[in-house]
């Protein structure tokens, strides 16, 4: 039985998660643990989960997964979550994330040295942590494996079950979710997308974003001291 653990908290990208959580557990021998600090309730654009376990009585995982969200950044100052994502961390033969989640990573001193990716509106910030920024749907660099931007949770789920139990598993859950993305736009990707889409979605995002730079770079000043 391998045990993923994907640790939660408030403003959580829910799709980070219940990705990775949806292509998971169509494997039997997978189980996935969805975690927070006191085994509190977490919000995620108006929706609650609920019923989740308690972050720091858990002992050991094969895998950790860490999603991203706009709430990254309060996880991070947290000292209580990223003291047990550090505990996990250790024992976890994987460590892994989606999204901003490997902001995450990297405030936990995780990926200094290491490749890693994130969603492309976070990604410039990777190397506060020591990290390598690689614009990728999945980058792996050793047992560390990080998704993209949201969506890209699909992706790396699909590669870290390959990994797990090999490519026709991953294969069978990708049939079996009817994962054969068609979008109807070609907006997907920053470089892509055309201009005046890329302007407003990168407005749209500096106000959601707030003071996130200068707040991250004082965990990262923080985690060199």
């Amino acid at each position: 039985m391998t045990a993923v653990v994907i640790p939660v908290y408030d403003e959580v990208t829910q799709l980070d998660f219940t990705a990775p959580h949806q292509f998971l557990t169509m494997i039997p021998d997978i189980t996935v643990i969805v975690a927070s600090i006191g085994a509190a309730p977490v919000t995620s654009h108006g929706l609650s989960f609920a019923k989740l376990a308690d972050l720091e009585t858990i002992g050991s995982c094969d895998v950790l997964c860490v999603p991203g969200g706009l709430g990254c950044i309060d996880a991070m100052e947290d000292a209580r979550f990223m003291s047990a994502v550090r505990r996990l961390a250790s024992t976890a033969t994987y460590v892994t994330s989606v999204c901003s989640g490997s902001l995450i990573l990297g405030a936990a001193g995780l990926l200094r040295g290491r490749r890693a990716s994130s969603h492309w509106a976070w990604l410039d910030l990777l190397p506060a942590f020591g990290a390598i920024p690689e614009k990728a749907r999945v980058v792996r660099d050793g047992n560390i494996l990080t998704g993209g931007g949201v969506t890209a949770g699909a992706d790396f789920a699909l590669t870290l079950i390959a990994e797990l139990r090999g490519e026709d598993a991953a294969q069978c859950v990708q049939l079996a979710l009817e994962y054969a993305p068609a979008p109807p736009f070609q907006s997907g990707d920053a470089d892509t997308a055309p201009a005046h889409i890329r302007y407003a979605v990168i407005e749209q995002m500096g106000e959601m974003m707030g003071d996130t730079r200068r707040r991250v770079e004082s965990v990262a000043s923080r985690a060199h001291q």
